[in-house]
């Protein structure tokens, strides 16, 4: 062999070397992440009382390190919110599983989530349900949750930069809505928002916040409070009720 053939030789099995390392790598991370999501679902969901099949399959199947900033990537799976920027969190995932199984979604569901934040919510409940719409009034979120849920080819989630607080009423009625800020109050359009037979679950409160679950039937609805949480407070339009109520 030449010189030249011989260094060329050397180059394409140096080459051919580095591409495979790199496969190694990838498909290692990939089944670190998958086992981290599989112990996440074990001890920080079915450990504390999620029965729900579908719930669990939905925990079990979406990439949460997909939904966080990359440095946060390892911590995902942890028992914890994380920073996804713009002062927001991703929930805890026990928090997720929790609010989802309390919905009673099923297949064929159209839901309206209010706080995209980073689209995890939105992809656990579309591993369920037909359709979710879902709100969030940060413009910088909502740009970077749709880039993310069209990466990861959540077709049956639909995002839109607004205002929670009014709702998505061209779209209503929804089965089931679920809110991720927390309103001092119920907010009324979302109620309008829900059909008769569905469910609703929302934090309320400001200093002191109740997880919230609302049933709509003929007569009215029904409200229960299942669990104290702590959420970042809804803003927009409700702020403006807020500081007109009398003091």
């Amino acid at each position: 062999m030449t010189y030249f053939q011989n260094f060329t030789l050397a180059l394409l099995l140096f080459l051919l070397v580095i591409n495979c390392n790199e496969k190694n790598i990838q498909e290692s991370s990939a089944k670190d992440y998958k086992t981290m999501r599989s112990e996440m679902v074990k001890r920080q969901i079915i450990a504390r009382g999620v029965k729900d099949s579908l719930v669990i399959n939905a925990m079990l199947t979406v990439p949460r390190h997909e939904f966080v900033p990359p440095e946060e990537q390892n911590f995902a799976y942890l028992d914890e919110a994380r920073a996804i920027g713009s002062g927001q969190t991703i929930s805890q995932p026990y928090i997720v599983a929790f609010m989802t199984e309390e919905l009673h979604v099923k297949p064929g569901d159209k839901v309206l989530e209010i706080g995209t934040g980073s689209g995890y919510q939105a992809a656990v409940l579309a591993q369920i349900v037909d359709t979710v719409y879902s709100m969030e009034i940060i413009e910088e979120l909502a740009s970077r949750a749709q880039e993310t849920v069209e990466r990861l080819n959540y077709k049956n989630v639909v995002i839109r930069q607004g205002d929670g607080y009014l709702g998505w009423p061209e779209k209503a009625p929804f089965d089931a809505i679920i809110v991720t800020a927390a309103p001092s109050t119920i907010p009324p359009l979302l109620l309008e928002q829900l059909k008769v037979g569905g469910r609703m679950i929302l934090p309320v409160g400001e200093y002191v916040q109740e997880l919230v679950v609302v049933s709509k039937n003929e007569s009215g609805h029904t409200m229960d409070s299942v669990l104290p949480v702590r959420f970042v407070p809804m803003t927009g339009k409700i702020q403006e009720k807020d500081s007109n109520k009398p003091k």
